[in-house]
């Protein structure tokens, strides 16, 4: 992979945020009285636009969609964004990309405010060269618009630039801007979820991505 430039995801590629999004996504439900105390079946959650999620999988209409991440947001910020863990070795990787002289951003479709909050506590924000994330009104959730979004401001050659992240989305966003992507294993979307999308790389492991750098 020669890529000099470096587009990570964040949830589930370089964190595991499942505790703080699913007991998020549990509190905003129980403000509209729906009680969901099973956890994991809300790990579904994890990765696409909220708003669509809640769409999606509750059904909900666009404004109760945005009442539902408004309660979401309002335990996130004091609580859920800390309630994450730094997949082990992802230091040690960031170290190694930027010896070998890659510049490093984050593309994530969570919001800006909240990526960098995260990224400055964990720290690990050091490493990327600008995080972009989406805008709290909903704008650049779609990772095809975030990632343009991206290209565009700091002028980058799609050819030298290389996607990596656990989802589908991550892949029709570098693919729709004509990057080459890498999925990973590790996180939450299913192998098959992301062989659907014919990335140019595929690794299980967090070690085998690393592995794959050199």
């Amino acid at each position: 992979m020669h890529h000099s430039t470096i587009l990570f995801d964040l949830d589930g590629t370089l964190t595991d945020p499942r505790e703080g999004i699913t007991r998020s996504i549990q509190h905003a439900l129980a403000q509209l009285g729906i009680d969901e105390p099973d956890l994991a079946k809300l790990e579904p959650f994890i990765g696409p636009p909220l708003l669509q999620a809640f769409m999606e999988f509750y059904g909900f209409d666009e404004p109760r969609a945005w009442e539902a991440v408004g309660h979401y947001r309002e335990r996130f910020k004091t609580v859920g964004l800390y309630e994450n863990l730094l997949f082990d070795g992802v230091l040690e990787m960031l170290e190694h990309l930027r010896g070998q002289g890659r510049t490093l951003y984050v593309a994530t479709s969570k919001p800006s405010v909240f990526a960098r909050e995260i990224a400055r506590h964990f720290a690990f924000d050091q490493h990327f060269k600008v995080i972009y994330g989406s805008e709290l009104d909903g704008t650049r959730t779609n990772k095809v618009e975030l990632i343009a979004h991206l290209i565009a401001q700091e002028e980058l050659d799609p050819e030298q630039t290389l996607m990596i992240g656990d989802r589908k989305h991550d892949l029709i966003g570098a693919h729709s801007n004509g990057l080459q992507a890498v999925g990973v294993g590790y996180g939450f979307g299913s192998h098959a979820e992301l062989m659907a999308q014919s990335p140019a790389y595929y690794y299980a492991t967090l070690p085998k991505l690393r592995a794959a750098f050199g």
